[in-house]
C-alpha cells in the first residue's frame, strides 16, 4: 500500500492520545483463565517430578523414564495439525473443558489401579499417551482463545505473567512434589487430578466468547489443514521460528532427566531434587517478569539472539557442578532465558495470525516446535543409560551451538520490524 501526503497528519494537529487498556488484574476472564492454569499448573508439576522417579524406582531403567517422557509428546506430532483445524471449527472453550477433565481422570487412574495392586509400566505409558494427546488440543485452544481474551497490545503482558506463573508454579511444586512422593508415591497424581478438575470449574465461568464467527462454511479438514500450514509457510520468519523453537525443545525433551540422574549420582533425595527444579524455576520467574519490559526495551532479532547464546553458553556448565544446589543454579540460568524468548516469540506470532487461522497456525508451529520433544526425551533416556551425563549434556550443547550461531547469522530475525508496527497494522 503507497502513503500519500494527504493521508499523514499536519505536524500541528493535535495527536489523540492511545486509549488506556484496562488492567489485566481487573479482566475477568482473563483472571478466571490465568487462576484455573495456575492451580493446574502446580499439579503438572507435582506429577511431572513424580512420574519419572515412580518410573525410575520401579524398573531403575533411565531408558524406560525417558520412553514415557516422549510418549507424552508424540502426540504432538501425530494429532497436532488435525487438532488445530478442528479447534477452529469446535467451541473452544468446550474443547479445554472436555480435554482438562479427561486429563483428571487419565492421573486419576493412576493411584487407582496402585490401590487395587495392578499399576504397571504399561499403564503409565498409557497414561502418559492420553495426557499427552489432550494437551495437544487443549494448549492449541489456549494459544489460539489468549488473543480474544486480551487485547493485542497486552498480549506480551499477558503472556509473561502465563509464563511467571508457570515458573511459580514450578517453583511450589517442584519441592512439594518431592517431598509428598517421598511421604507416598500416588499423591502427586492425586494432587494433580484434583488441580485439572480446579481448570474445569474455572473455564466454566468464562464469559468472552474464545473465537469470532466463521465467516464460511467449514470445508474438508484437509483442505483447512493445507490453509494453516500454506500460511505459516509464506511467512518466513514465523517459519525460522518454529524450526528454531523446535531445536531448543529437542534439548528441553530431556533435560529435566538429566538433572535427576545427575542429582541421584551426587546422592540427593526426591526433595533435594525438587528444590533443584524449585532453583531452576526462579530464573524462570525473573524471565518471566522482565520479559516484556525487554520486549520493549530491545529488537526482536536482539532478544532471540541474546537468550540462545546465553543457553549455549551456559548449558556445559552442568557437567562442572559440584554438588546438587550449584547444579540448581546453572539450571536457573539456563530457565532464565526461557521466559524471555516464549514472551517475545508468541507475542510476536499472536499479533500476526489472524483469528480465524489462530488453530490451524499454531498447531503448525506447534507440530514443529514440539514434535522434536519426544525425539529429545528418548535421546535423552537412551544416551544417559548407555553413555554418561557428559556425553549426554555434550551432544545436545552442539544443538544449541548451532542454533546460536545460525541465528546469530540470520537477516530475518536479525531485522524483523517491532511488534508496536504488526499490531498498528492489525
Amino acid at each position: 500500500m503507497t502513503t500519500t501526503q494527504d493521508s499523514l497528519p499536519h505536524l500541528d494537529m493535535p495527536i489523540a492520545p492511545p486509549p488506556r487498556l484496562r488492567s489485566l488484574w481487573r479482566n475477568t476472564d482473563y483472571m478466571l483463565l490465568w487462576s484455573g492454569q495456575t492451580v493446574s499448573s502446580i499439579g503438572t508439576g507435582v506429577s511431572g517430578i513424580a512420574f519419572p522417579l515412580l518410573i525410575l524406582a520401579q524398573t531403575g531403567d533411565a531408558a524406560k523414564a525417558g520412553y514415557a517422557l516422549a510418549l507424552r509428546a508424540l502426540p504432538y506430532l501425530i494429532f497436532s495439525l488435525p487438532a488445530g483445524a478442528l479447534i477452529d471449527r469446535w467451541n473452544r472453550k468446550r474443547v479445554m473443558i472436555i480435554c482438562d477433565a479427561g486429563r483428571a481422570i487419565a492421573l486419576g487412574s493412576i493411584p487407582v489401579a496402585y490401590f487395587f495392586g495392578v499399576l504397571g509400566l504399561a499403564q503409565l505409558y498409557v497414561v502418559a499417551t492420553v495426557e499427552g494427546t489432550l494437551f495437544v488440543f487443549f494448549n492449541i485452544a489456549e494459544a489460539a482463545c489468549l488473543p480474544r481474551v486480551v487485547p493485542k497490545e497486552q498480549l506480551p503482558a499477558a503472556t509473561g505473567q502465563n509464563q511467571a506463573t508457570d515458573s511459580i508454579a514450578t517453583l511450589i511444586s517442584q519441592p512439594v512434589g518431592g517431598l509428598i512422593y517421598g511421604l507416598n508415591t500416588m499423591l502427586p497424581f492425586v494432587g494433580d487430578a484434583v488441580s485439572y478438575l480446579a481448570s474445569v470449574i474455572s473455564l466454566s465461568f468464562i464469559k468472552a466468547q474464545f473465537q469470532g464467527e466463521r465467516s464460511s462454511e467449514p470445508r474438508r479438514l484437509g483442505v483447512e489443514i493445507r490453509e494453516g500450514l500454506s500460511w505459516l509457510w509464506q511467512q518466513k520468519l514465523i517459519r525460522y521460528m518454529a524450526f528454531l523453537t523446535g531445536s531448543a525443545n529437542f534439548v528441553f525433551g530431556g533435560s529435566f532427566l538429566i538433572i535427576i540422574v545427575l542429582a541421584q549420582h551426587m546422592g540427593a533425595s526426591p526433595f533435594t531434587i525438587g528444590l533443584i527444579g524449585s532453583i531452576m524455576a526462579v530464573g524462570g520467574i525473573v524471565g518471566s517478569i522482565i520479559g516484556a519490559t525487554i520486549q520493549r526495551r530491545f529488537s526482536f532479532g536482539q532478544v532471540i539472539i541474546a537468550t540462545l547464546v546465553v543457553q549455549a553458553v551456559v548449558w556445559p556448565l552442568q557437567i562442572l557442578a559440584p554438588n546438587p544446589f550449584v547444579l540448581g543454579a546453572i539450571g536457573s540460568l539456563i530457565f532464565l532465558m526461557g521466559p524471555i524468548y516464549n514472551v517475545v516469540q508468541f507475542s510476536y506470532r499472536s499479533a500476526l495470525i489472524p483469528d480465524r487461522l489462530q488453530g490451524r497456525v499454531n498447531s503448525v508451529f506447534r507440530l514443529l516446535a514440539y514434535g522434536f520433544i519426544p525425539l529429545g526425551g528418548a535421546l535423552t533416556g537412551i544416551l544417559l543409560q548407555y553413555f554418561d551425563t557428559t556425553v549426554t549434556i555434550l551432544v545436545f550443547g552442539v544443538v544449541f551451538v548451532a542454533a546460536a550461531i545460525i541465528t546469530w547469522l540470520n537477516p530475518l530475525v536479525r531485522d524483523a520490524k517491532p511488534l508496536t508496527a504488526i499490531a498498528a497494522t492489525n
